[in-house]
């Protein structure tokens, strides 16, 4: 009997640790993420230059820092596997930006962005705008 109930309780915290890890913040995405590549697009590059610009050190930087990165994870998990949208340049060229940008924030995330990084994101956030306006 004692076995059964240490086998049935095992389970149960399976359970609600495995079901409890699948919930996700999902009011983030279904408020930034459309499913329209291009308006998805804008908006995250809005977004992310909006969260670059703010002041270092703040309390502000920080949350918007750590908003930016789930903003990140969702658009790439989006519309990574969709064919249609992973080989466009402008994908690509976003995937290249946002790699980056994830990089420094989950290595460095009390540090502010090197001038260098910051004139990298931006050139690839215009690339990746243009390429959305030629439809590519």
């Amino acid at each position: 009997m004692r076995h059964a109930l240490s086998r049935l309780f095992a389970f149960v915290l399976v359970a609600v640790v495995g079901l409890t890890g699948c919930s996700t913040n999902t009011t983030f995405l279904s408020d930034n993420l459309t499913g329209d590549y291009p308006q998805d697009t804008i908006a995250v590059i809005q977004n992310l230059r909006a969260t670059i610009s703010l002041p270092d050190g703040t309390r502000e930087k920080g949350e918007a820092q750590a908003q930016a990165q789930l903003l990140i994870n969702d658009f790439v998990a989006r519309y990574r596997r969709d064919s249609g949208v992973s080989s466009s340049t402008s994908f690509t060229t976003m995937q290249t930006a946002l790699n980056a940008l994830a990089g420094h924030y989950n290595a460095y995330p009390n540090l502010p962005l090197a001038p260098k990084l910051k004139d990298r994101l931006d050139r690839e956030f215009k690339l990746a705008e243009l390429a959305i306006k030629r439809g590519l």
